[in-house]
């Protein structure tokens, strides 16, 4: 599993599987978003396995799926709020992590945007969404 540190208590990643979830609780990581839709790519595991894993771990689950057309989604605010919550590390997957890295560069207040954007960048995240979404 490739994990990319958007800050000392956000991390993004690809698609993870549910014996990934206990690697993650002992990370440290409290909070587990993930960020794809159920049926988004064949095999892929379906959220309630994730959110079974992730009670098993002692992790807090949030399903909030978002695609590249409804960018960034009904639950933006709710993202913010789980980024923002430094006490509760927050990890968070869709297919490769660029959503959820886009999904952190747009709940970001405008003050600290521009080095979020340069964060991602360096990171090698595509923010077209975060482009997109910011016009």
């Amino acid at each position: 599993m490739k994990v990319s540190k958007l800050t000392d208590t956000i991390a993004v990643t690809g698609q993870i599987s549910p014996a990934q979830v206990a690697e993650i609780a002992e990370a440290g990581f409290l909070v587990l978003v993930n960020n794809r839709p159920d049926g988004e790519e064949a095999g892929q595991p379906d959220s309630a396995q994730i959110e079974a894993a992730a009670a098993s771990a002692g992790l807090t689950y949030h399903h909030l799926p978002v695609t590249a057309t409804d960018f960034p989604g009904p639950d933006a605010a709710h993202m913010a709020a789980l980024f923002d919550d430094e006490s509760r590390p927050v990890f968070a997957f869709c297919r490769t992590g660029t959503r959820c890295t886009n999904l952190w560069v747009v709940t970001r207040p405008v003050e600290q945007r521009q080095e979020a954007v340069q964060r991602a960048q360096a990171l090698g995240f595509d923010l077209g969404m975060a482009a997109r979404a910011l016009v």
